[in-house]
């Protein structure tokens, strides 16, 4: 593999698409149409590359000598040796100063952005061999992007949405923690593994889906939003969401392969069938008026 290619790799380009949740503030709002407001948004959301990549150098300088012990791990390019850790802390040096630059074209919003790169530092270092804080750590750094969006949209982001979000974020990061297992077969990987087991990851995972579920039919029922997109019938799009929902918990459950939640949304083509049936329906009820 060419230099270029391990350096994406490194940065975790691919997982760059997580951070397209920063558009999701306005399209709740129901103003994605209002194109003025892209510019913002994109610098926000080129910011939460450069930070998650930077911040995915660092894990893995620190995890270089677990991840030599892990069967799929060892691959990644400072585990393997492709790159040596004076270059990993020079490449990371390089992403932070990139980063820099983003946050200088954010001005009062680069706060989100910050706050995002300090927690998932210590989590680099530290909270990740914590247990429940763990994952606690990977929903709040999403929370943090639906903030920055709506920060940069310049739209309210509802109790609803950081709800909705933070259950559902921790309930792919609870299937993760599953996988791991799976992968390390008994063998601890690391710390936060030694209070975890399959049965507690299962019931933590599916009571977390269920929560998020019915916080979002709430979302569809509640007369705020209502008033505020201007339609009573967003409750249908709950439909798609159960149904996503089920196949995930199929996918983590049954075949046991829910550990990379950007490789299963690739992937899967049921998930990827409700997902765009679920955009679809939530703009003819709430776009319609722009047609």
């Amino acid at each position: 593999m060419s230099v270029f290619l391990q350096l994406l790799t490194l940065m975790r380009v691919k997982h760059w698409i997580k951070n397209v949740v920063v558009f999701i503030p306005l399209f709740f709002a129901g103003k994605f149409f209002e194109f003025n407001r892209f510019y913002e948004i994109f610098i926000m959301f080129f910011a939460f590359c450069f930070a998650s990549s930077a911040i995915y150098v660092i894990n893995d300088y620190v995890d270089i000598d677990n991840d030599k012990q892990h069967p799929e791990k060892c691959k990644r390019p400072l585990a393997s040796g492709f790159f040596s850790k004076k270059q990993g802390i020079l490449i990371f040096i390089i992403i932070v100063a990139i980063l820099g630059v983003f946050l200088y074209l954010l001005q009062k919003d680069f706060i989100f952005v910050a706050l995002y790169f300090v927690l998932n530092i210590l989590y680099s270092f530290y909270l990740k061999n914590i247990s429940i804080v763990d994952v606690t750590c990977i929903s709040t750094g999403f929370v943090l992007r639906i903030l920055g969006g709506g920060a940069a949209a310049n739209v309210f982001v509802s109790h609803w949405m950081i709800i909705i979000f933070f259950l559902l974020t921790i309930s792919i990061a609870f299937a993760k923690r599953r996988d791991d297992l799976e992968i390390s077969d008994g063998k601890l990987m690391r710390k936060a593994q030694a209070g975890y087991n399959y049965q507690f990851l299962d019931v933590a995972k599916s009571i977390s889906l269920s929560i998020t579920l019915m916080a979002y039919i709430l979302y569809t029922l509640s007369s705020e939003v209502i008033q505020r997109l201007g339609s009573n019938k967003i409750y249908i799009t709950s439909l798609f969401v159960f149904l996503g929902i089920m196949r995930y918990l199929q996918i983590s459950i049954v075949e046991k392969n829910a550990g990379n939640p950007v490789k299963v949304l690739v992937k899967d083509r049921f998930l990827q069938i409700v997902l765009l049936c679920w955009i679809v329906s939530f703009m003819i009820i709430i776009y319609g008026k722009y047609f």
